[in-house]
C-alpha cells in the first residue's frame, strides 16, 4: 500500500469517527426546568398511580437536563409546564337574591410535576399546548363561577369575598387534578352590577357615613373649642405663674447680687489689705537683701583692697628688694670666684712646674717611675682641682644661663608698656627676669648637687 493511499484511508477514518460523534451528539436532547421532554417510538416508561401501583406507559419524559434519542425509532416532543395566567370576565349572572351582576377574576394555572398528573397532561394536552391547557382552564373556571355565584347574595360576595374564592378553588381543584394541572392562585377582582342596585345598596352607607362624619366632625370643633378655651386659661395661669416665679428669681437675684457684692468689697478690702502689708513685707525683705548686698560688697571690696596690698608688697620684693639683693650677692659671687681662680690658677701653674722639674730631674734614672709620678701628681692635682673646677665651670656656665633666659625678650619685635599703680612695665619686667636669675642657685643644686651659695658664703667668710 502506498503512503497516498495509506494517508487517504486514515483520513477517511478520522473523518467517519467524527461524523459518527457528531451525529450521536446531535442527538442528545436537552431540556430546560420550565419543560417536559417526551420521547416516545422507544423504550417504554413507567408511573405510579395515586394508589401506589407502577403502570406502563408508551412513552418516557424527562423535566431538565438531557438524554440521548434514537434517531431511527424514537421521536421528540416538548410541553412547557410554566404558570398560565388568566383573566375571566362573566357578565348577568344571577345571584342567589336574583341580582344580576358582573364579575372579573384572575388565576394563574400550570400542569402538575408529580408522574400521574405529568402523564394525564401529557395525554391531555400533547398536541393543544399552552392555548389548550388555557382555553380548557378558562371553561372549567369560568362554569365553577358561575354555579357559585348562584350560591351567594350580593352582599356575601363583597362582605365573604375570601369565602367565594376558597370556595371556588376547593371545587375546580378535582376537575384540574383529573386533567394533570393545578390551581396555583385564584382572586376576585370586581363585582359590579348594571341595575343599580350596588349603589343603591351602598347609598344608606355613605349617607349613614356623610353623617356620622359631620356628626364626628362636629363633636371634634367641640372638643377643639374646649380644649382650645382650656388650654388658653392653662396657658394664662401658667403665663402669671411664670411671671410671678421670674420676678420672685429677680428678687431673690437682686438680693443675692447685693450680698455678693458686699462679700465681694469684704474680699476686696481683705485683698487691698493683704497687698499691702504683702508689699510692705517684701520691701522690709528687700532692704534686708540691700544691705547685706552692700555688706558683701564691702567685704567684697576690702578683701580686693587687701589683695591689692599683697599684690603691690610682691610687686615691691619683685621688682625692688629681690633684684637689689640678687646683684649684691651676684657681685659678691662674682668677686669670689675671681678670687678663686687666680689663687687656683696660680697654684696650678705651681704644681705644673713643680711637676715638669721632677719629671726632667728623674727622666734619665726611670722613665716609668717618673711618668708614674708625673701620673699620681696630676691625679692629686685633679683631686684638688676636682670641686674647685666644678663650681668654676659652674660659675662660667651662669652667664650663658641668663642670656638663654633673657633671649627670647631680644627676638620680640614690640613690647607695649602699660603703667600700673605709677610704675612701667619696664621695671616689672627686668623684675621677672632677675627673679628668674636669683632661682638658678637652687635649679644646679637640685641638678648637679652644688651648692653654690653655701661654697661662696664659705668662701667669703674664710677671706675676711
Amino acid at each position: 500500500m502506498s503512503p497516498l493511499t495509506l494517508f487517504i484511508v486514515i483520513g477517511a477514518v478520522v473523518l467517519l469517527t467524527v461524523l459518527l460523534i457528531w451525529f450521536f451528539a446531535k442527538q442528545y436532547r436537552k431540556v430546560g426546568p420550565n419543560e417536559i421532554l417526551i420521547i416516545s417510538g422507544g423504550k417504554k416508561g413507567k408511573i405510579t398511580l395515586p394508589d401506589g401501583t407502577e403502570k406502563e406507559i408508551g412513552f418516557r419524559f424527562r423535566i431538565g437536563g438531557g438524554t440521548f434519542v434514537n434517531p431511527f425509532f424514537e421521536t421528540v416532543e416538548r410541553l412547557p409546564i410554566e404558570v398560565i395566567p388568566i383573566h375571566g370576565k362573566i357578565s348577568e349572572v344571577m345571584t342567589n337574591n336574583s341580582i344580576p351582576v358582573t364579575v372579573e377574576y384572575a388565576a394563574q394555572v400550570r400542569i402538575d410535576t408529580s408522574d400521574y398528573a405529568l402523564y394525564l397532561a401529557i395525554t391531555n394536552f400533547l398536541s393543544k399546548g399552552t392555548e389548550g391547557i388555557k382555553e380548557v382552564s378558562e371553561t372549567v373556571l369560568e362554569g365553577k363561577v358561575r354555579e357559585l355565584i348562584g350560591q351567594f347574595t350580593v352582599e356575601e360576595l363583597l362582605t365573604h369575598r375570601s369565602e367565594f374564592v376558597a370556595k371556588v378553588a376547593g371545587d375546580t381543584q378535582e376537575d384540574f387534578n383529573r386533567l394533570g394541572l393545578v390551581l396555583m392562585s385564584f382572586g376576585l377582582n370586581e363585582v359590579a352590577d348594571t341595575q343599580g342596585y350596588l349603589e343603591a345598596l351602598s347609598r344608606p352607607h355613605i349617607t349613614e357615613a356623610k353623617y356620622q362624619a359631620e356628626v364626628d366632625q362636629a363633636e371634634k370643633n367641640r372638643d377643639i373649642t374646649i380644649r382650645t378655651a382650656k388650654a388658653k386659661k392653662e396657658g394664662e395661669i401658667a403665663r402669671l405663674q411664670a411671671e410671678a416665679e421670674i420676678a420672685k428669681i429677680n428678687w431673690q437675684n437682686e438680693a443675692l447680687k447685693s450680698e455678693s457684692q458686699v462679700e465681694v468689697n469684704r474680699k476686696k478690702a481683705q485683698a487691698d489689705m493683704s497687698y499691702e502689708l504683702e508689699r510692705y513685707r517684701i520691701q522690709q525683705e528687700l532692704k534686708k537683701e540691700e544691705f547685706k548686698l552692700k555688706h558683701l560688697e564691702m567685704d567684697e571690696t576690702i578683701k580686693l583692697e587687701e589683695m591689692n596690698i599683697r599684690k603691690k608688697q610682691k610687686e615691691l620684693e619683685a621688682n625692688v628688694i629681690k633684684p637689689a639683693e640678687a646683684r649684691k650677692q651676684q657681685i659678691k659671687t662674682e668677686a669670689e670666684a675671681e678670687s678663686f681662680r687666680i689663687k687656683t690658677e696660680s697654684v696650678a701653674k705651681l704644681e705644673a712646674r713643680i711637676a715638669e722639674d721632677r719629671a726632667e730631674a728623674e727622666k734619665i734614672r726611670m722613665m716609668g717611675k717618673a711618668e708614674a709620678d708625673n701620673l699620681q701628681s696630676k691625679a692629686k692635682a685633679f683631686e684638688n682641682y676636682n670641686q674647685a673646677a666644678i663650681y668654676q665651670m659652674v660659675l662660667e656656665k651662669m652667664p650663658e644661663l641668663a642670656s638663654a633666659i633673657s633671649e627670647p625678650l631680644s627676638k620680640v619685635d614690640k613690647i607695649v608698656m602699660i603703667e600700673h599703680d605709677g610704675k612701667l612695665g619696664t621695671s616689672k619686667l627686668t623684675g621677672q627676669v632677675a627673679d628668674i636669675l636669683s632661682q638658678l642657685p637652687e635649679v644646679i643644686e637640685a641638678l648637679t648637687g652644688a651648692d653654690i651659695k653655701k661654697f661662696l658664703r664659705d668662701k667669703l667668710s674664710d677671706n675676711e
